[in-house]
């Protein structure tokens, strides 16, 4: 028996902190990048810090309308390239029958006509539910850049000599939620007179 962990828990390790503490909330990738190259530019032990991608979102970009001659084309197209890949692996290893470059064709033809066929059958199990073309991403609308919590404090520091206005807005927002908070204890406890 193995005391090894598997690769999926030595993942989760890595990407993983003790007791995570937010640094902040970032409206692009690039912003919590450039906090976090920040820190390692002044010597901020960065490996104690983790970006995360929050409230994810797919998004769908249709390019077009999927039509019977676009599914045979994109299939001609595919089966002519793993036609090609083949047939150059076929010519590297056979060095008896010298077939060479009509041997690299025929796998090409023999592709795109099992390329073609297969866009079609595709086409026609998915005709009606779904005649258009797309591209698909997974997107985060905020990340937020976390750190370790010995560190927390240490990093807050240099954040804020990193840009003193964001920080005092941050501050700012910050007093203003606290004195809602502060408002709605109030309302819910009455003073006794």
């Amino acid at each position: 028996m193995s005391t090894q962990p598997n690769a999926l828990s030595r993942s989760r390790a890595v990407l993983a902190l003790e007791y995570p503490m937010s640094l902040g909330r970032y409206d692009t990738y690039d912003k919590a990048q450039r906090a976090v190259d920040y820190l390692a530019d002044h010597e901020f032990p960065v490996q104690n810090v983790l970006i995360v991608g929050t409230d994810l979102k797919q998004l769908e970009r249709v390019t077009g309308r999927l039509t019977r001659g676009r599914a045979a084309l994109g299939g001609l197209i595919s089966g002519a390239w793993l036609g090609l890949f083949v047939g150059f692996i076929f010519a590297l290893l056979d060095t008896q029958s010298g077939a060479g470059f009509s041997g690299v064709l025929a796998t090409v033809a023999l592709g795109a006509v099992f390329g073609v066929v297969w866009g079609l059958i595709g086409f026609q199990l998915t005709h009606g539910p779904r005649d258009f073309t797309s591209v698909t991403q997974v997107v985060a609308t905020q990340y937020e850049v976390l750190v370790e919590h010995k560190f927390a404090a240490q990093a807050r520091e240099m954040l804020t000599q990193m840009d003193p206005m964001a920080a005092a807005e941050a501050q700012a927002r910050a007093n203003v939620e606290a004195a809602r908070h502060q408002q709605g204890h109030d309302d819910q406890h009455p003073p006794l007179v």
